[in-house]
């Protein structure tokens, strides 16, 4: 503010000092007429600069006065405010001081209450304890009594033991005389007796529980069984070990086989594969037991029949373009089959495996067909009898998984399948199932027999499986072997495509009773040493005849 009034001062001089010089150089022109209106002109303009520059100067110094008391009252006002937030500290700090002293004094109240309430309850305690000794001694007294008593009841059961020892050896001595039988030949008679009728008591029982079962089991298992493949209808599958590939002609079988046949040994080199080319009209033979290499060379030799460029080079790029696509199919089902039999979070590998069951058979089942379909039937199973059904289809779904691998790395499909599912991380019950499903293990839960019992169904249906003829005729060789060694059997005939043994025994050796224990032996015995699909009826037939002539 006050270099602003020295400006404005400054002003106001030069202002003086302007207009005296004026005033001065006007008396000296006075004689100079012809400049009389020129500095007339002059001089009102300067008496108009001067007047505008004295507004504004007193403009500045009224917004200056203004803005001085605005300051000197905002300056007031801080005091004011910073008086009162004085006060108020000083206010709040003795409120402060006064809570804290009633708060201190609560807990100090609070602290003794607690600690005379503990007194008084330890002294209850000791009260408690002192009363409790008393009662201990008391009961101590009173059981040293009593096994006082004891020892002398004892000692009179000892004596009276010793007495009907002598009185038994005196009845078993006159029981001897009497029945003219020593104590080990009475001993003998008597377990003969009682093993006979034990025999009959056991076959009876073992009739009646059998009965009993067959009719509770036999009535839910064909109710469960029958709704689930009611709502899994398959296909019939059979696979073979060869393709054909037609032809256009029959000039393409030459260009196939090249000159010097050097275009067929390149495909058979590269693929692995045997081409039968006879005299069947425009069809060649791809034989192979791997049904992947077989499917590449069926892919490429068709690509190059389309083509009809066939020539090493171009047998190559073909054999190559088959494998990636057989890759992406092997992928594609696998694929399918997690969403065919809503399975989901499995891991990528066991999808490519599952992929790949697609070229795998079992007694020329399809194996992935076979996994989907033991997988929707242990579902159904599942849900009937309340289980987990999405754990059940998973089991079913990967029960066979280690089929993919057994051309591929040593050891049983149940064991390569639990040891790639472990790595994968499945579900404990899931490994247990794959273990269990042929009997490798004892299953133990829920989950492993349902999976047991839908690959049986899958496997027994019609038209699913077949076997050559000369595991057809070693089964039932076996299955008459086993009948034929046990005692009392005299023939044994396997009827039904081996779902039956029918066994005559000897009714002189084998009674009525022992028939249903020799059955229950000779089917525990099949179950143990055999593997068949589905069960076979074991039927014993006891025949006594008299004859006699007349004369």
């Amino acid at each position: 503010m006050t270099g602003f009034l020295i400006g404005v001062i400054v002003v106001l001089i030069a202002a003086v000092i302007f207009v005296w010089k004026f005033y001065s150089g006007k008396l000296q022109s006075a004689e100079k007429e012809g400049f009389a209106k020129g500095e007339e002109h002059r001089r009102q303009q300067d008496e108009a600069t001067l007047k505008a520059a004295q507004k504004a100067a007193q403009d500045e110094m009224q917004t200056a006065k203004q803005q001085t008391a605005e300051a000197e009252r905002l300056i007031q006002q801080a005091k004011l405010q910073l008086e009162e937030a004085d006060k108020e500290a000083e206010n709040r700090k003795k409120e402060i001081l006064v809570e804290a002293k009633d708060e201190i004094y609560k807990l100090r109240q609070e602290a003794e209450k607690e600690i005379r309430d503990r007194r008084n309850e330890i002294s209850k305690q000791e009260r408690r304890i002192h009363q409790k000794e008393e009662t201990l001694d008391k009961k101590i007294d009173a059981a040293e009594q009593k096994e006082q008593a004891v020892q002398e009841k004892m000692q009179e059961v000892e004596n009276l033991k010793t007495e009907a020892e002598n009185i038994r050896q005196e009845q078993i001595s006159t029981l001897e005389r009497i029945s003219e039988l020593t104590r080990e030949q009475a001993k003998e008679y008597m377990l003969k007796t009682l093993e006979e009728d034990l025999v009959h008591e056991k076959a009876v029982k073992i009739s009646s529980y059998e009965q009993q079962l067959k009719e509770e089991c036999e009535e839910k298992a064909r109710s469960y069984i029958s709704l689930a493949i009611a709502k899994c209808a398959s296909d019939q599958v059979s696979e073979a070990a060869v393709s054909v590939v037609a032809l256009p002609n029959d000039e393409m079988k030459g260009r196939i086989i090249g000159r010097e046949g050097r275009n067929i040994r390149t495909l058979e080199t590269l693929t692995g594969v045997d081409l039968i080319i006879d005299d069947t009209p425009e069809a060649i033979t791809l034989s192979c037991f791997d049904q992947v290499r077989r499917e590449i060379a069926r892919i490429a030799l068709e690509r190059l029949i389309s083509d009809g460029r066939i020539h090493p080079s171009r047998i190559e790029e073909m054999v190559e373009k088959a494998k990636r696509e057989v890759e992406h199919k092997i992928k594609q089902e696998g694929e399918r089959a997690v969403l065919e039999t809503n399975v989901h979070g499995l891991n990528h590998e066991l999808i490519k495996l599952l992929g790949r069951l697609k070229f795998r058979t079992s007694y020329r089942q399809n194996v992935l067909t076979h996994s989907i379909e033991v997988a929707q039937l242990s579902g159904v199973l599942a849900a009937e009898l309340g289980v987990d059904v999405s754990l059940a289809k998973r089991a079913g779904l990967l029960h066979d998984i280690g089929k993919a691998l057994t051309s591929e790395m040593e050891g049983s499909h149940v064991q390569l399948g639990v040891d790639v599912c472990r790595k994968c991380h499945e579900n404990a019950e899931v490994l247990h199932a794959i273990e269990a499903h042929h009997n490798d293990v004892e299953p133990r839960t829920a989950i492993a027999c349902i999976v047991q019992a839908a690959d049986a169904i899958s496997a027994a249906r019609p038209g699913a499986r077949s076997e050559n003829y000369d595991s057809y005729i070693k089964r039932l060789e076996k299955l008459e072997e086993i009948c034929m060694s046990y005692k009392g059997v005299e023939k044994c005939y396997a009827v039904q495509a081996g779902r039956e043994i029918r066994v005559m025994i000897q009714p002189d050796i084998i009674n009525d009773e022992k028939m249903v224990l020799v059955a229950r032996q000779i089917a525990q015995q099949i179950e143990n040493e055999m593997e068949y699909p589905g069960q076979i009826k074991v039927n014993l037939i006891r025949e006594s005849r008299v004859a006699d002539y007349a004369k």
